[in-house]
């Protein structure tokens, strides 16, 4: 938890962005390999002046300095920053997809955004956030923090 609060306050302080909401702290079983620990999981929304292809650079940059290492797709991680939404934009390259390809199936993604964002939030390409919640069960998602 304490990585995720560290990492809270590293995006804060990056030139270009500004934290406007944080969700509480959930708790996930892992996706993947399920010999690793269970995940926390929070969605921060921020403003930013940073394209999305430098914001990713930046919270990759975070992500290494945490001890991130990218060797088995969904292994143990020490950190892992996501760009979810950026805007209503909808960007498909090869190192960036937005919205992020897997978050209509994510409890632990869908909860905390619904925490600090509207129902009717438009997820482009996917429809209202309220639709999206309607057919993602908690599926043993389990809240932290109030």
């Amino acid at each position: 938890m304490e990585q995720l609060k560290q990492a809270r306050t590293e995006i804060a302080s990056l030139a270009g962005v500004a934290e406007l909401a944080f969700s509480p702290l959930y708790r996930s079983t892992p996706v993947g390999p399920q010999d690793q620990p269970d995940f926390i999981n929070a969605v921060m929304k921020i403003s930013t002046s940073l394209p999305a292809a430098e914001l990713l650079r930046q919270l990759q940059a975070i992500e290494t300095a945490h001890g991130r290492l990218r060797l088995i797709r969904w292994g143990a991680r020490t950190l892992d920053l996501d760009i979810l939404l950026y805007g209503s934009h909808v960007i498909a390259e090869a190192d960036l997809s937005v919205p992020h390809p897997e978050m209509a199936q994510r409890a632990f993604v869908l909860y905390p955004l619904a925490d600090i964002a509207p129902a009717d939030l438009p997820v482009p390409g996917l429809g209202p956030l309220a639709d999206l919640l309607a057919t993602c069960p908690k599926a043993g998602l389990q809240r932290l923090e109030p």
